[in-house]
């Protein structure tokens, strides 16, 4: 009874006003006392690991949200050997993985959503993907929340799809059908070398915005889908391994590639919880 209410509560709260107030909330460097209650409370209720973070006074954060995005001790994540490995982009939490069926991703039991949705509607880019491989990684509010490439790739696309603001936590995703074709969301196109890659960024309830290494915060509320591409001097090339965005308040990772070129590790499985760097899938 309580999911069901959880879910149709997200249906009347005003998502984006509620969002915005978060975000600016999160950003407010103005009330030092007030920024280091919330944080310390944080810490408590979700159980964040600060020995893992670069900086770990709580009080030494001059916002929430640089709290939130903090960075870890370097060393802490080392990235798996092998050229033919794809790496974990983030901690979280496996959702689902899988094939990419017709135009249809899995999402939970029941419910799916449309790839095609999910990059926005662009068919060249959405064929591509057909018959492909994804994951879905679920980030949760005690993870590190910095983004980063599973492989080496350049940037040849970014495309902003607004949309809703559900939560993406297990509950809404076995409950709210088409969720991450539904949420405001930055697809992010790379070339690599084994083909193209997705890697979408879906917003969520309280997510202040998403930000990228290139366009800086993208936030929430804009009414139409915006595409910019990145050639020749603007061709952005990135390593694996290299952080290339972070959520400003959490959410989730979906990572899409085309059909044959990865095999995802036997090891990772629906539930999982991964870390950053730790082998994934094998490329080829």
């Amino acid at each position: 009874m309580f999911d069901k209410l959880f879910v149709l509560s997200q249906y009347v709260t005003p998502q984006l006003a509620v969002s915005r107030l978060a975000g600016r909330l999160a950003d407010n460097d103005r009330s030092p006392a007030l920024k280091n209650r919330v944080i310390k409370w944080f810490i408590g209720r979700y159980g964040v690991d600060m020995s893992e973070a670069a900086e770990s006074d709580p009080e030494a954060y001059p916002s929430f949200n640089a709290f939130f995005t903090r960075a870890l001790k370097p060393g802490l994540r080392p990235l798996a050997e092998g050229e033919k490995t794809l790496v974990s982009p983030v901690d979280g939490a496996i959702s689902q993985l899988g094939q990419v069926t017709g135009d249809r991703v899995f999402q939970a039991k029941g419910q799916s959503f449309s790839l095609s949705e999910l990059l926005g509607g662009d068919e060249l880019t959405t064929e591509s993907f057909s018959g492909g491989k994804f994951a879905t990684i679920y980030l949760s509010p005690k993870d590190y929340h910095r983004i980063h490439m599973p492989v080496a790739g350049t940037l040849r696309q970014m495309i902003h799809i607004p949309g809703k603001l559900f939560s993406v936590n297990p509950v809404t995703a076995e409950n709210v059908p088409n969720l991450f074709a539904r949420n405001e969301r930055v697809a992010c196109i790379f070339d690599t070398d084994a083909g193209p890659m997705a890697m979408v960024l879906v917003g969520a309830m309280i997510v202040g915005s998403v930000e990228t290494r290139w366009a800086g915060v993208v936030a929430p509320g804009s009414k139409e889908v915006t595409s910019t591409r990145y050639q020749g001097e603007q061709a952005l090339e990135f390593a694996k391994g290299e952080e290339m965005g972070r959520f400003r308040l959490g959410s989730t990772v979906v990572l899409v590639m085309p059909k044959g070129t990865v095999t995802w590790n036997s090891d990772q499985v629906a539930g999982k919880t991964v870390r950053l760097g730790e082998a994934f899938g094998t490329l080829g």
